[in-house]
């Protein structure tokens, strides 16, 4: 492996980490319906406004959402929506498994 392949891979898993919690996972599928408001993921969640701003600022830091503050408010907003696509393949991996799963029971 080279230093650049290395580089890469470490900003790949850092995209991935940043994903790899469920309240984060939500947030992204949330945000593919368009930009929303920090405080309305505190009701939705039901969580506090610090630990979703925790949520928001990892998922930033990872490049995959944006903020645009307006006046007190901040929303957000996914940066490449793509990433959603990456759920699909998650999902399709989670199928087979269960198929897999399914079949040695049988």
């Amino acid at each position: 492996m080279t230093a650049n392949e290395k580089l890469i891979l470490i900003a790949k898993a850092k995209v991935l980490k940043a994903l790899a919690h469920p309240t984060r996972l939500w947030i992204t599928e949330q945000l593919a319906d368009g930009e929303r408001c920090v405080c309305e993921f505190v009701d939705l969640v039901d969580a506090d406004f610090s630990t979703i701003s925790k949520h928001l600022a990892v998922l930033r830091e990872a490049g995959i959402v944006e903020d645009d503050k307006r006046g007190k408010q901040v929303y957000y907003r996914l940066k490449v929506p793509c990433v959603l696509n990456f759920m699909n393949c998650v999902e399709a991996v989670i199928e087979a498994r269960v198929r897999e799963q399914s079949a040695l029971i049988e």
